[in-house]
């Protein structure tokens, strides 16, 4: 008996002294609820709206160590819907997850499957996504991280351009 009690001191002590270093995960707050809605107007093609989440200094990487900016990540978002004639909404199977870090840093990662029909080609392509979004000051976007293979988007965007 007296081991069960020495057991459950050390996971008592041992447990409250780890609490700063805790990393709290949600999957219906605010922020969650906030990148869902960015994706939304990503769908219905609405900049201004996503611009409404972007911090004027976002710093983005699409895929590569490059950074861009507001405008460049708005002009391929142009281009995507001029050159694919639909692309399907994916919020129903995204996984959007926020997590504050021990050290302050809140993050909204998304996992999902980006589809999407050539207006050109007439191929549908479909994509595995991880996108990661750092808040900053105002519940603004940050810093942003594209972490899929382009290669499929890459040839349809060119063959559109080439067909303009």
């Amino acid at each position: 008996m007296k081991f069960h009690y020495l057991i459950l001191i050390i996971l008592l002590f041992g447990c409250a002294n780890n609490k700063p270093d805790v990393t709290i995960v949600t999957f219906d707050d605010e922020k969650t609820k906030s990148i869902r809605s960015h994706y939304q107007n990503y769908l219905d093609n609405n900049i201004e709206g996503l611009k409404s989440l972007w911090s004027p200094d976002l710093k983005i990487y699409l895929t590569e160590t490059k950074q861009s900016g507001v405008e460049d990540i708005s002009n391929l978002i142009i281009a995507q819907h001029k050159c694919f004639s639909e692309i399907p909404s994916f919020l129903e199977d995204a996984i959007i997850e926020t997590k504050t870090y021990p050290n302050g840093n809140t993050w909204t990662s998304s996992w999902f499957i980006w589809k999407a029909t050539s207006s050109v080609s007439g191929n549908t392509i479909s994509i595995p996504v991880h996108i990661g979004f750092k808040w900053g000051e105002g519940n603004k976007i940050v810093e942003e991280y594209h972490m899929y293979n382009t290669k499929l988007m890459e040839e349809e965007l060119a063959l559109c351009s080439g067909a303009i």
